[in-house]
């Protein structure tokens, strides 16, 4: 084990953490409208009593954003995962499927799937993932691996009080961040080199935020308004119509 150097986090963090913001505006370049409105459900609208057509497009760009910032901030903080444990155990990107994350500590080898947060997934998802651990722990079996396989699910925030689950264990925020590092205050350092550049990001972000906000805007107006007011058949019809197969 490695003593971690706290520059060596806040250098890979303030040389990273520009992708997420890029990805997240970029996730705008391509976006239509057609799209987030086949994807939202027309009738939770309706029962919210939303009337006017930028509140409704307000509502759909930040239901998209908040998924599309979830999944982009996930893989980030997943890379920032294995570059610290790799720093302090040797840690690697596992090539086993499911498996973002192998080293060895005390003797014990672990397999780890690193998600956001703790409720991350159903039970089908906790059991394709418990799939995958027992996969892996075969494979590095037959490939005379020593000593005892660990399979852990590392949860980047949050907690959790029952952190054996028999097939894995389950280790959230500070638990798992120093589990991969042996530094119990890492969750809270990493806080700090995250707000790198914030501000001047964020406001070049909330610029084309507010164009693309407009344009849907007038777009659903064009298309989905009548009279000023917003065309609730025409806008069911066109989230849930059937179509045609032939």
């Amino acid at each position: 084990m490695k003593q971690l150097n706290q520059n060596d986090v806040i250098e890979f963090v303030e040389a990273n953490i520009g992708d997420f913001h890029k990805r997240r505006a970029d996730s705008f370049q391509k976006l239509k409208l057609s799209q987030v409105l086949e994807r939202k459900n027309p009738y939770l609208f309706k029962a919210k009593n939303i009337s006017t057509a930028q509140d409704l497009v307000k509502l759909l760009l930040d239901a998209h954003l908040s998924s599309q910032e979830e999944a982009i901030f996930g893989e980030f903080l997943e890379k920032l995962a294995i570059f610290v444990c790799n720093k302090v155990f040797g840690g690697k990107k596992s090539s086993a499927e499911g498996i973002d994350l192998e080293f060895e500590r005390d003797n014990i080898i672990y397999i780890v799937s690193i998600k956001s947060g703790p409720n991350w997934g159903n039970s089908s998802q906790i059991k394709k993932m418990i799939d995958n651990f027992k996969k892996a722990q075969r494979i590095l079996r037959t490939s005379n691996a020593k000593g005892n396989i660990q399979a852990v699910n590392g949860c980047c925030y949050g907690r959790d009080n029952q952190p054996n689950k028999n097939d894995y264990w389950k280790l959230c925020g500070q638990e798992f961040w120093e589990f991969i590092s042996g530094n119990e205050r890492l969750y809270i350092d990493i806080v700090e080199p995250l707000g790198y550049r914030a501000k001047e990001r964020n406001e070049e972000f909330s610029e084309e935020y507010g164009r693309i906000l407009n344009l849907f805007t007038n777009q659903f107006f064009q298309d989905f308004c009548t009279d000023g007011k917003i065309d609730w058949e025409k806008l069911v019809k066109f989230n849930s119509e059937k179509k045609s197969r032939n």
